[in-house]
């Protein structure tokens, strides 16, 4: 997907937005093959989804969504208001859903009930999958409409600003745990 944006941008805030649905998509991916370690390793199992948990908590969540909601969907709104009653809106809702599900995931691992854990993490993958579509195919197109170069680029550098008070060795450190994950589950 991050084809369709013009790579000579490299300032380009929807280019960052696609590069880390990749890197998500990666892990959602792990995430519904990991379903196959319960009956291997219910042990490794729990670790490995914990460990997914956290990625797309800090990932997800802190780097990605909060980029979308602190500072390209309210600019976004401020151009068109149309929009915050729309996607944009549904968007959020989406977002406070996903955090939701992480938490049911959460609860089912707690109570070692790994098989409806793996359930519920299918369905958060699905529902997450969806969203990313929707995003690379309406939103993400819409604000390079909607936003001239110069806006797309105080708004890359607002997020680059926002990486970098996070935590962008956090940022790489977690990428690096996710290709981890990946290679013990190809090992199982």
């Amino acid at each position: 997907m991050a084809d369709m944006i013009n790579n000579n941008d490299l300032k380009n805030p929807v280019k960052v937005l696609f590069d880390e649905h990749d890197i998500i998509t990666s892990a959602i991916e792990t995430a519904k093959e990991a379903g196959k370690m319960i009956a291997i390793d219910e042990i490794a199992y729990e670790k490995l989804i914990r460990d997914l948990i956290n990625f797309f908590r800090l990932y997800a969540d802190q780097f990605h969504h909060y980029k979308e909601e602190q500072i390209l969907f309210p600019e976004m709104s401020k151009k068109n208001e149309l929009l915050e009653d729309g996607v944009i809106r549904e968007m959020f809702e989406n977002h406070d859903d996903f955090r939701i599900m992480i938490k049911n995931i959460e609860t089912f691992l707690d109570n070692k009930e790994f098989t409806k854990a793996q359930v519920q993490l299918n369905t958060y993958a699905e529902a997450l999958l969806d969203h990313i579509a929707v995003e690379n195919d309406e939103v993400f197109q819409m604000a390079e409409s909607l936003f001239d170069k110069e806006e797309l680029e105080k708004i890359y550098f607002r997020f680059d600003d926002c990486d970098r008070e996070i935590g962008e060795k956090n940022k790489v450190e977690l990428v690096m745990q996710l290709k981890e994950m990946q290679n013990k589950l190809l090992q199982q």
